[in-house]
């Protein structure tokens, strides 16, 4: 009993400690106040100026544009890496697992130093032009993006009949509609789990955005700014805007809905999985059933025959 107390304690304190900071600023996201802790009564100004600050717009609006287009493009190439892997040889699925794990497991800044040094290299020796912009942004992402995707499509494959593949090939469908009607439906969820796990670790970085940042996007010539290297921009200023808890807020919601809808279509998914099964395990139980009274009627008249045939 006591060992059940002190555990859940420990779960509500840590949960405490997480979503204490979050919480207190949606609450002064409701107030006007430059401060956080001075409560000027309850007021929605914040939300229309977060709309009307240029600048945090401007750098929601690169993040979004950032956060999606890697997303798409690390869950194609996630996606396609584990499904290669998965059908290669025990070696070159080993070797490509254990390559995979670097970009996990190493630290983003050696990542963020590694990439900005082969820009610079490529920009002065092959290209012969400046190429930080939008395009190196993305790169770094989709190289952080991308292992994860593969580690989330790779359970589902494990968990897939193996030789679903090679029976789509032999019942006539050609390499892509094998992969595209039987192999995707398989692993959806994992391709929409590491899609969000994509999103989410874009929104959230700020070393390789800020090591591999140039001009262009909704910056024009200046250089892109997303959400995080803005805050930060703005720290160092000591002038941090009001908006921001307002945008905070917004964002807060957004994940929770995100993850309520991914909760739902999961836990619908799991049901009609579960009826699916329980339908045809009552289908396999009726034909049984059939089966049986078809041979105990076919035993009758064979011994009704050889009974008749015998007088």
């Amino acid at each position: 009993m006591v060992k059940k107390i002190l555990a859940k304690s420990y779960v509500y304190l840590i949960l405490l400690l997480m979503y204490v900071p979050i919480l207190v600023l949606i609450v002064f996201s409701f107030t006007n106040s430059a401060n956080v802790g001075q409560w000027n009564g309850f007021t929605l100004d914040l939300y229309p100026r977060l709309f009307r600050n240029k600048e945090i717009m401007t750098a929601v609006g690169n993040t979004l544009v950032i956060a999606i287009c890697s997303a798409l493009i690390s869950t194609v190439l996630g996606t396609l890496g584990a499904v290669g892997t998965f059908y290669s040889r025990r070696k070159t699925r080993m070797v490509i697992e254990n390559i995979n794990q670097i970009p996990v497991v190493n630290a983003e800044i050696v990542m963020a130093l590694s990439l900005t040094f082969m820009f610079v290299f490529f920009g002065n020796f092959v290209f012969r032009a400046e190429l930080f912009g939008f395009w190196t942004i993305m790169i770094g992402h989709i190289v952080i993006s991308a292992p994860f995707v593969y580690l989330n499509v790779k359970p589902k494959l494990t968990q897939m009949d193996p030789a679903l593949y090679e029976a789509a090939i032999n019942l006539g469908c050609s390499p892509r509609q094998a992969l595209s009607r039987v192999i995707v439906p398989q692993i959806r969820p994992g391709i929409l789990s590491g899609f969000m796990l994509a999103v989410t670790l874009s929104l959230d970085d700020f070393i390789i955005t800020a090591f591999t940042t140039g001009p262009g996007l909704l910056n024009g010539a200046g250089k892109i700014q997303t959400i995080s290297t803005y805050i930060q921009s703005v720290i160092k200023k000591k002038v941090v805007p009001v908006e921001l808890r307002a945008l905070v807020t917004l964002i807060f919601i957004c994940v929770v809905l995100a993850t309520i809808i991914v909760s739902v279509y999961r836990r619908h998914q799991t049901l009609a999985y579960r009826q699916k099964y329980q339908s045809q395990e009552a289908l396999a139980r009726r034909n049984v059933r059939y089966t049986l009274l078809i041979t105990i009627g076919l035993i009758i008249l064979v011994s009704l025959i050889a009974v008749i045939a015998t007088l």
